[in-house]
């Protein structure tokens, strides 16, 4: 069962409804005069994840050509830019009198207000074409319009840098749905707008210090959402952090004590998954849980050393928490 998002499957309606009912599905958010050769067995399969106003979708469908017409892009909401990343097969787009194609792991965003046309380049019927679709404000985004106009329609790589990290951090959101809660939304959803204003500052050349301070911001906050979300994996690590945001291991921590007033990665760990076994041991609901279960819980697969660490933070040992929280209770 998906927590934070809600999933819709072409499988789940009768054969003959499936390319309508796939057209109507994406019109909701994007209106579009949508084709494709394969409509009598259509397959599609779309997460759709609402992280406040950012709307993240991860797609899987049989080759489609999706168009708006001119009439059609002054009805749009001229509020609105889309961004697409493409995981497999390839793309090709018209927009603003020019045509780009896009080959797997390519960015590229459009304003929803402006005429488009955009197809496949392969039309085989086992072909899918799969991708993450984001639709957000512009207002969200720190960046004036004229610093985004130039780069619209273009194929940007997701393969290095900052792209790099949007990438994986929009793929990561789909792998990790089944663990995220309601209440994580609007935070997760700020964070893709961080990384895409950061990955767009770069890619302008908008080398200035305003823009190397934001794309600290958002990796930092990429980074302490990534904590947080692997805080239960006794292998988490400096290292393994490191590795999975593209970055060195001495930068990773030169960022982390500049924006945490100096304390470290290995702190900050240590720190959140004793707060969170003390949480759990002063639990109701919880106070039939083995205490070296909810050490595992937390990311300390040894008892010894959870009892260790817990007592040098909090003085008591896990056991007395338990006592002082049943205590309390009476």
């Amino acid at each position: 069962m998906v927590v934070i998002g809600t999933v819709f499957r072409t499988s789940d309606v009768p054969v003959g409804d499936r390319f309508d009912y796939w057209r109507n599905l994406v019109g909701r958010t994007r209106p579009s005069d949508m084709s494709s050769t394969h409509h009598e067995d259509f397959q599609a399969e779309l997460l759709m994840m609402e992280l406040g106003p950012v709307k993240v979708w991860p797609a899987s469908t049989s080759p489609t050509r999706y168009r708006l017409s001119p009439r059609q892009s002054r009805q749009a909401r001229p509020d609105l830019y889309h961004l697409t990343l493409l995981l497999d097969r390839g793309l090709a787009l018209e927009y603003a009198g020019s045509t780009h194609t896009f080959a797997p792991r390519d960015l590229h965003m459009v304003d929803d207000s402006h005429p488009y046309d955009l197809q496949p380049l392969d039309e085989k019927a086992d072909a899918l074409v799969t991708g993450v679709g984001v639709d957000f404000p512009k207002t969200l985004l720190p960046l004036p319009e004229r610093q985004v106009r130039p780069l619209l329609g273009h194929g940007l790589s997701g393969r290095e840098g900052m792209g790099a990290i949007l990438a994986g951090h929009l793929t990561g959101l789909a792998q990790q749905a089944k663990a995220l809660k309601p209440c994580d939304a609007t935070a997760l959803g700020s964070v893709v707008i961080d990384l895409v204003a950061a990955w767009l500052a770069q890619i302008s050349g908008a080398n200035t210090a305003s823009a190397r301070e934001t794309h600290r911001q958002s990796l930092l906050r990429q980074i302490e959402a990534f904590i947080c979300q692997n805080l239960h994996d006794p292998e988490l690590s400096p290292r393994t952090i490191a590795a999975a945001h593209h970055i060195s291991v001495s930068y990773l921590h030169r960022i982390f004590e500049r924006q945490k007033h100096a304390e470290t990665v290995a702190a900050s760990i240590r720190q959140q998954r004793l707060k969170g076994a003390r949480h759990d041991l002063e639990n109701p609901t919880m106070l039939t849980t083995p205490i070296h279960t909810i050490g595992e819980r937390n990311g300390f697969p040894r008892a010894c050393d959870f009892s260790r660490a817990f007592k040098a933070a909090y003085g008591i040992s896990p056991s007395e928490c338990r006592m002082r929280a049943l205590r309390g209770m009476e």
